[in-house]
């Protein structure tokens, strides 16, 4: 339901007292107002706490610097008299005791009156006391039919209007931004060219990443990596590649639904990273990281609070896909710990989005130890597929040392033998494959020469590979896979070789 909607029917229902959290004051008190109008026409009335009340001249000033003051202002308003009282950052007295006494005598009484307190503040904070009294309303960031009427009417007014297919991309870039950052980006390129021009979108994107840095819950991340940069995982490569145009409007047409996410289990330095920004840029979606420990803050609420505005943020921004890295890290055993329920409570708000998101954002979770997650994370529906990455065979090895030694010398790649690498490195990761050539290049430089085949093999001589100095915990993780309750990311992999030995 839309907001103004949703509020209307608050405001009719005469619920008494509304709490809507958002830094975007001045557009939620104009759709505030929008909703009065409709609404039997009720008078607005706006308190803060340096001028007080304000509109009515004979209002003026009324509770200035007093918020008890501005509360007992609504029993001298006429019983009968339709109204709605805006209380701006209000959450900051909420635990006074007065105030609070206050709040719940008016809640009673504005049950019998055609009035609602609504208070606005960039932060949800609710004491225990007011929890049952006060109900949350979020306020959505604008939506794409509210930025192309709001850029319509600001580059219109300048005869500086992008045509058709400009006005799409420039309305797209904007997604994810309140409306006041929308309004001072646009003055900001016209300031600096006389007119907004589409090159100015690079001013968009930083002005967003600005946003998401600000949250301090989300990462912009540039996804410069491709699928190619991928060594094995053809399973997972091929999945990945079938749905590339399924957030497009012609697979809308088709029936599609958008592809919901993706749960990459596996060792770690297997390519699960890797392939989260791969997705993104194949599929030319911006890539935004969620480290679930920075959803959890210390004040009571919170967190809840956080994980929704990561919530709101991510769909805002759709379609994009949201990478949680090692996601076991976060929600391990969470229901053992003594912190009065905030992760389970977070957990919740969580995978109920999971299941019941409609937005086109592909949720990328990475986990090493799949069995620290709680079972309902794994239930499905909360993804499309799990995948288990596992340890490269000989022929992957072969294919990563190609893609690192491609990217690192490729004037003369074929100098180095990669199935010999390949051959001579058993148990090694990806990463692994990865630190012993960047070791072996720090041979040859020291030696004022360029690094040799004979490097690399000195080099993986010296490292210890993850697979020997953590075997209890890998062949736990790859006994898991091989029970059946994950597909296979690659199709030559260690673990899917010695499935079919054992099948055999």
């Amino acid at each position: 339901m839309a907001f103004q909607e949703e509020l209307g029917l608050l405001i009719r229902a005469r619920y008494p007292l509304v709490y809507i959290p958002t830094r975007e004051e001045e557009r939620a008190e104009e759709a505030i107002a929008a909703v009065a109008s409709k609404t039997g026409n009720r008078a607005i009335y706006v308190w803060d706490f340096v001028d007080g009340y304000q509109g009515n001249p004979s209002d003026v000033g009324v509770g200035r610097r007093n918020p008890l003051q501005a509360l007992e202002f609504v029993e001298k308003l006429s019983s009968t008299a339709p109204a709605v009282l805006i209380l701006r950052d209000f959450h900051r007295f909420l635990d006074d005791i007065a105030v609070s006494r206050k709040l719940r005598n008016l809640a009673r009484l504005l049950k019998s009156q055609p009035k609602n307190i609504i208070i606005l503040s960039a932060q949800l904070t609710i004491p225990d006391e007011l929890s049952e009294l006060l109900t949350v309303l979020e306020f959505p960031l604008p939506t794409v039919d509210e930025i192309r009427r709001e850029i319509e009417t600001l580059l219109g007014a300048m005869g500086n209007l992008p045509a058709p297919k400009a006005l799409d991309a420039l309305v797209r870039s904007c997604q994810g931004l309140s409306m006041e950052r929308i309004r001072r980006v646009l003055a900001r390129g016209i300031a600096a060219n006389g007119v907004f021009s589409p090159d100015d979108i690079d001013l968009i994107l930083e002005e967003k990443r600005q946003t998401i840095r600000q949250t301090q819950i989300l990462d912009f991340y540039p996804a410069t990596e491709k699928i190619s940069d991928i060594g094995g995982l053809d399973n997972l490569k091929d999945w990945l590649i079938k749905r590339g145009g399924s957030f497009s409007e012609r697979a809308r047409q088709y029936g599609l639904p958008h592809p919901r996410g993706l749960m990459l289990v596996g060792i770690q330095g297997t390519g699960k990273s890797l392939t989260a920004k791969a997705i993104a840029h194949n599929w030319y979606l911006p890539l935004l990281r969620l480290d679930v420990g920075r959803l959890f803050a210390g004040l009571v609420g919170e967190s809840e609070s956080r994980t929704r505005q990561m919530i709101q943020l991510a769909e805002a921004l759709a379609p994009c896909v949201l990478w949680i890295d090692e996601i076991d890290k976060a929600f391990a055993g969470f229901e053992g710990r003594g912190d009065s329920g905030t992760t389970s409570r977070v957990f919740g708000t969580f995978i109920t989005w999971l299941s019941e998101k409609t937005s086109p954002v592909f949720v990328v979770a990475t986990a090493n130890n799949i069995g620290s997650l709680p079972p309902e994370l794994l239930r499905r529906g909360r993804f499309d597929e799990i995948f288990f990455v596992g340890l490269p065979s000989q022929a992957e090895r072969d294919a990563i040392f190609q893609v690192h030694l491609g990217r690192l010398r490729p004037h003369n790649v074929k100098s180095y033998d990669t199935s010999r690498l390949a051959y001579e490195t058993p148990d090694f990761s990806g990463a692994e494959i990865e630190q012993a050539i960047i070791e072996a290049m720090h041979i040859g430089f020291s030696q004022n020469r360029d690094f040799t085949v004979d490097d690399v093999l000195e080099a993986a001589s010296q490292l210890v590979p993850l697979a020997r100095t953590a075997k209890d915990q890998v062949d736990a993780l790859q006994a898991w896979a091989a029970s059946g309750k994950a597909r296979l990311a690659s199709r030559q992999s260690m673990l899917s070789d010695r499935m079919k030995e054992l099948g055999d």
